[in-house]
């Protein structure tokens, strides 16, 4: 893996536990709070261990280490090719004015800057067909769109309201008062979403449709302080063959999710999603097949039943 969520941020756990273990012998429970900080919750299942028991032969029993030097982690030119690759993704422009590479930059990564001007990119976009997402999505090189985003970005790090007007489904043009709290993203739709409090209810905004975005007064306006949920959980078993543990943390590393050991090969997962992307959460827990399942909430229990319902009824006809 070059940059995986799941590796790289091991890597980074066990570098702070390394380097705290170079300026003092490790407490108990100080790797715990090292790993909760700088990889993922379920991470301390595999660290930990590791590390204790001696498989990761790097701390001594008495919470030293023989390391002497600091760990550092310069980019390699696999590295520099993925970030050169990536920068040719559309929705860079959204957050930085060079969409084309990164002419004249330089990435500052642990230990100094990184030259990545010169290196081919690993890939071009053109090197994938997408066929589980829908054609269409927000258009990330329309210049209102970029000039809307940043707005929202910035009104969301600094909390003050935002005037805008956007389409509706039926063509009408909506005038709304938002005071944004936070931007999501549906891998499925290719869209995003504003999340804020309005005047009366919180409020969701498909950014592709705003037609106009301004600042507006704090002073003048009154917003309910109250967002309604839109984050879900579900709740599943996992038997640990094939490798299924690994994989469904890789599939699912994008949420936010929590695992837990049951016995020695099952494991209890919950995952955090938008209930707008429930139905595409049913469909990613069906493709681990008999590996997962389901034991909460209910009203998901019985989407997968119907779900299952539907496909056994279409193998029928």
């Amino acid at each position: 893996m070059i940059f995986s969520e799941l590796y790289s941020a091991y890597y980074n756990a066990v570098a702070q536990i390394l380097k705290a273990a170079i300026d003092h012998p490790l407490q108990k429970g100080e790797i715990r709070s090292i790993v909760e900080e700088y990889a993922f919750s379920e991470s301390i299942l595999n660290i930990e261990p590791a590390l204790s028991e001696g498989r990761w032969q790097l701390l001594l029993p008495d919470g030293t280490t023989p390391v002497r030097r600091a760990p550092i982690m310069p980019m390699t030119t696999l590295q520099k090719r993925w970030l050169k690759a990536i920068a040719l993704d559309p929705r860079i422009r959204l957050f930085r004015d060079e969409a084309e590479g990164f002419k004249d930059a330089k990435l500052s990564y642990q230990n100094g800057a990184e030259d990545i001007e010169d290196v081919e990119p690993l890939f071009v976009p053109e090197d994938f067909r997408i066929f589980d997402q829908y054609s269409d999505g927000d258009d990330y090189t329309d210049e209102t769109y970029i000039a809307n985003f940043r707005l929202i970005l910035d009104a969301i790090k600094n909390q003050y309201p935002l005037s805008i007007d956007t389409d509706n489904r039926k063509g009408r043009v909506v005038h709304l008062e938002v005071l944004p709290k936070y931007l999501e993203y549906s891998e499925k739709d290719d869209k995003f979403r504003l999340v804020g409090l309005g005047r009366r209810m919180g409020r969701t905004i498909n950014l592709g449709r705003i037609t106009r975005c301004e600042r507006c007064e704090e002073g003048a306006l009154s917003f309910s302080r109250k967002v309604p949920p839109r984050t879900r959980s579900v709740v599943f078993e996992l038997v640990d063959e094939r490798n299924a543990l690994e994989r469904a943390l890789l599939h699912f590393a994008h949420f936010e999710k929590q695992a837990e050991r049951l016995e020695e090969n099952r494991y209890r997962v919950t995952v955090k999603y938008n209930q707008d992307d429930e139905t595409e959460m049913v469909i990613r827990i069906l493709s681990f097949g008999p590996m997962i399942k389901v034991t909460a909430p209910g009203h998901f229990v019985d989407l997968i039943k119907e779900r299952l319902r539907r496909q056994k009824d279409c193998l029928g006809s």
